[in-house]
């Protein structure tokens, strides 16, 4: 049974910073790549974020490239995302993820295997 727990969204100003963690159980970390994904008012999901299950990958939309940054901690199982330079545009409910599937993670982030109950992130112009 895989479990994924998101915290750490909020309210914040545009220019602005949060650190989303997703608390992972077990080895989720090391059998499936994981990232995250998030989804705006009416809109589909959407990839913001991955790293392969052997870490030596990652990826990032071009929307968010430069601004954020995915990382992970295995003796703790947690997944991070480092999110800096925040527009109101990044706001949306954003999920942790985990998926056998690469391309599923990085391409159609709708079909992942496994996700959270999601954070809200909210930016304020």
């Amino acid at each position: 049974q895989v479990q994924l727990h998101e915290s750490g969204g909020g309210l914040v100003q545009a220019g602005g910073s949060l650190r989303l963690s997703c608390a992972a159980s077990g080895r989720t970390l090391i059998t499936y790549h994981t990232g995250w994904i998030r989804q705006a008012a009416g809109k589909e999901r959407e990839f913001v974020a991955a790293i392969s299950r052997s870490g030596a990958t990652t990826d990032y939309a071009d929307s968010v490239q430069g601004r954020f940054t995915i990382s992970r901690e295995y003796g703790e199982g947690t997944l991070y995302l480092q999110m800096n330079k925040l527009r109101p545009e990044d706001t949306a409910v954003y999920y942790c993820a985990a998926e056998t599937n690469w391309e599923v993670l990085t391409t159609a982030p709708g079909d992942v295997e496994y996700w959270g109950q999601g954070t809200q992130v909210t930016v304020s112009s």
